[in-house]
């Protein structure tokens, strides 16, 4: 197993003068070139795990790892890419700019990835227009041309069809197929069935818990 694997994670956080715990014994994995979707209702816990999958966090009980080191530690696009719910783009940056920021960072020519992502995410008319300048699906779709762009070994994504219409929600859904076919996990926290269509798998959460069914 060399992609994603949680095993028996607990998670919380402060609130006021107590702590109120989010995830209980939590074990997933995402396998290279498996796309996994994770649902459940608001308050779940879906969140979290993305947090935590994506090195945000470390968590309070367990262990989170991708390609067998701790996801706190990763600090490499090309290993672990994240589309969080706020997308994290950058302000004074063009589309393209944004794009291709992991690709910069890694010293490497992001042009045929990009150019297939650009297209396939319907991000080509306006791809050299401030970020700020588009809307909140172009942003969305942004940011996830900016975690595939480099293939990476695992991309956590939170709930990344929210703010699209269905042509672009059918766009987003073949993208991700696409990076699962050529090698990377995919981690889709998501309350959409069209994703849960094409999943290899679907792991529900209640209450902070891996459920059956």
């Amino acid at each position: 197993m060399t992609g994603l694997e949680v095993r028996d994670v607990g998670h919380g956080y402060d609130a006021g003068d107590g702590r109120v715990e989010v995830l209980h014994h939590v074990s997933l994995d995402a396998a290279p070139g498996e796309l996994v979707a994770l649902a459940g209702p608001s308050g779940s816990g879906k969140t979290t795990v993305c947090h935590l999958a994506g090195g945000f966090e470390s968590p309070d009980r367990g262990t989170v790892s991708v390609a067998g080191r701790p996801a706190v530690d990763i600090a490499d696009w090309s290993v672990v890419a994240v589309v969080p719910q706020q997308h994290g783009l950058l302000a004074g940056l063009s589309v393209e700019d944004n794009v291709c920021i992991p690709a910069h960072r890694a010293g490497v020519d992001p042009a045929a990835a990009y150019g297939e992502l650009v297209e396939a995410l319907d991000l080509a008319a306006f791809v050299h227009r401030g970020v700020l300048e588009t809307s909140l699906g172009e942003q969305q779709r942004t940011a996830i041309a900016r975690a595939l762009v480099l293939a990476p070994t695992l991309a956590v994504l939170d709930e990344p069809t929210g703010h699209q219409d269905d042509d672009h929600v059918s766009a987003v859904v073949a993208a991700l197929v696409r990076a699962a076919h050529t090698g990377s996990a995919l981690l889709v926290a998501t309350h959409d069935a069209r994703v849960w269509e094409v999943a290899d798998r679907v792991v529900r959460l209640d209450e902070g818990r891996v459920v059956a069914g």
